[in-house]
């Protein structure tokens, strides 16, 4: 036994722990790609228009205004009558499309509760107002 004879017990074989460890990699890199959420969006052609065209609108825009108030063409409301009150402009309404205006200093959570509120509403479509479009409305 004194020969050389060498123990193979004296270094741990890592290879099986490597390739472990790649396939590991190769599931999370193709988990990656599966967890995007995309959202579609639609942007319209840019037009001029004529102040002509200044006629009534049947457009419903949903304003979060900067002092944390709720309206709905220009009737305020609190938070918890927006639901209510949107299910009487949309359960009788083919086109069902609203525009959301939030104030400068109004949270990212707060628009996307409105929006949620609207959704749950019957509203398809949600559309924002332009930079330009508010500065012009002022």
């Amino acid at each position: 036994m004194a020969g050389g004879i060498k123990s193979n017990f004296d270094e741990p074989n890592v290879i099986p722990m490597i390739d472990v460890m790649l396939v590991l990699l190769i599931i999370f890199m193709m988990q990656v790609p599966l967890q995007r959420k995309a959202m579609r969006v639609q942007v319209p052609p840019e037009q001029q228009q004529s102040s002509q065209d200044a006629g009534p609108s049947n457009q419903i825009v949903l304003v979060l205004g900067e002092d944390g108030s709720y309206s709905v063409n220009n009737d305020t409301m609190p938070k918890g009558a927006l639901d209510a009150h949107l299910h009487g402009i949309y359960d009788n309404r083919p086109a069902k499309l609203i525009f959301v205006k939030a104030g400068r200093n109004r949270k990212y959570q707060e628009v996307i509760e409105a929006m949620d509120i609207a959704r749950g509403a019957g509203v398809q479509v949600v559309g924002f107002t332009p930079k330009e479009a508010e500065a012009e409305g002022q």
